[in-house]
């Protein structure tokens, strides 16, 4: 089997939001699914898979707090990219992100997203690099966010992996459960290679140079400028 088709196994896109010593941080998964509920009156629990390297894994493992932020089609991309391929090690990664904190010291993405959950850990299982927290959801949003179309006020949509790849050209860290290395094949690359400083997208069209693109083109994950990009040795 190849592991291109694992893609046809659905997910969504998530921030996963945590408390540490630098104070609230959070970072990006597709890796959330409710579980079950253990009585009718029981509240949902949910699993969260994570790279164990990861400072948000760290934070959880430490707080046993974490809020889920379900990310809609309106998101930003530069969401994305700046709380998915940045560390939150030194802090300050939330600085241009709307967001709340909420008294437990977790905090909530405000960037269009759909709904929140505040969730406390009851279980957590090492399997292979990644850590698997089963957690109960204690509080959320009572209603999913809705937008205005056409006159009309209307349910965010929740962003999906499909979507993020195949409309955002997104790609995922090399730590995520679903990281392919690039599948050139035979393509012809120009030798010229640009990487984004914030999120990691990496530039080599065979045909068009990047000194060729317009002064006012941007990273298609992230939205920062040329000056964000470095050549790769």
């Amino acid at each position: 089997m190849k592991p291109i088709v694992l893609g046809n196994i659905t997910y969504g896109m998530y921030a996963i939001g945590v408390k540490g010593q630098q104070g609230p941080s959070a970072c990006i998964v597709n890796t959330v699914m409710q579980v079950t509920k253990t009585s009718p009156s029981a509240p949902p629990l949910v699993a969260l898979s994570m790279n164990t390297e990861n400072y948000s894994c760290q934070c959880i493992e430490e707080s046993g707090v974490f809020t889920i932020s379900v990310l809609s089609e309106q998101t930003p991309a530069t969401v994305i990219g700046a709380l998915g391929f940045t560390s939150g090690r030194h802090g300050g990664k939330l600085d241009n992100i709307r967001h709340k904190v909420l008294m437990e010291g977790v905090p909530v993405i405000k960037e269009n997203t759909c709904c929140w959950f505040l969730c406390q850990v009851k279980a957590k299982l090492p399997v292979g690099g990644q850590e698997l927290f089963v957690a109960e959801i204690v509080a959320g949003s009572d209603v999913t966010a809705e937008q205005e179309s056409c006159g009309k006020h209307e349910k965010l949509k929740p962003m999906t992996y499909q979507f993020y790849v195949e409309r955002l050209g997104g790609v995922s860290p090399k730590k995520a459960p679903t990281y392919l290395p690039s599948q050139l094949g035979s393509q012809r690359i120009t030798g010229e290679r640009f990487v984004c400083s914030v999120c990691g997208y990496e530039y080599r069209d065979p045909n068009f140079g990047f000194e060729e693109l317009p002064a006012d083109w941007s990273c298609p994950i992230c939205k920062m400028p040329k000056k964000a990009f470095s050549r790769k040795k």
